[in-house]
């Protein structure tokens, strides 16, 4: 599948690479289909996007939440998670929003919205935590900054 995006001009990737949400996204009901870009070169690929197939403008960061809360394990009811099929462990793969202000020191993730991907099936679902232990706005600059450190 093709798709003309905002951010990194046209892309194309393989249909059985896309990733399917069934219910969208929380705020974007619509969007159902996209594509995980890594882009290496502006994030030392520890900031990922995704990329919707639907809305060229729209292309969100994410990232893996174990990178900046190593305790990371929300319980969710399966409920939540049956629209992507059952799952091992091996198959599950977890990320979070990444929002960058305009003060970039304030760039945080949000630990109460995950997104859940189904890495057999592309399958996904962004679930709700009912769960005052994480964050909406968990707070990242200081260790980004030391993995950015680290990378160099």
């Amino acid at each position: 599948m093709k798709a003309k995006t905002r951010l990194f001009g046209e892309i194309e990737i393989a249909d059985d690479k896309i990733i399917h949400f069934e219910n969208g996204i929380v705020g974007f009901p619509d969007l159902t289909d996209f594509a995980l870009i890594h882009d290496a070169e502006r994030t030392n690929g520890i900031i990922r996007w995704l990329q919707s197939f639907q809305e060229p403008n729209f292309a969100m960061p994410v990232m893996d939440p174990l990178l900046v809360k190593k305790d990371y394990n929300p319980q969710v009811e399966e409920e939540l998670l049956k629209s992507i099929g059952k799952l091992d462990d091996e198959e599950i793969f977890v990320l979070v929003t990444v929002t960058v202000p305009e003060n970039i020191k304030d760039i945080s993730v949000n630990l109460r919205a995950p997104i859940v991907i189904h890495a057999s099936n592309c399958k996904a679902a962004q679930i709700i935590i009912d769960d005052d232990k994480y964050q909406v706005k968990f707070p990242v600059y200081e260790q980004l900054q030391s993995m950015k450190k680290a990378g160099e």
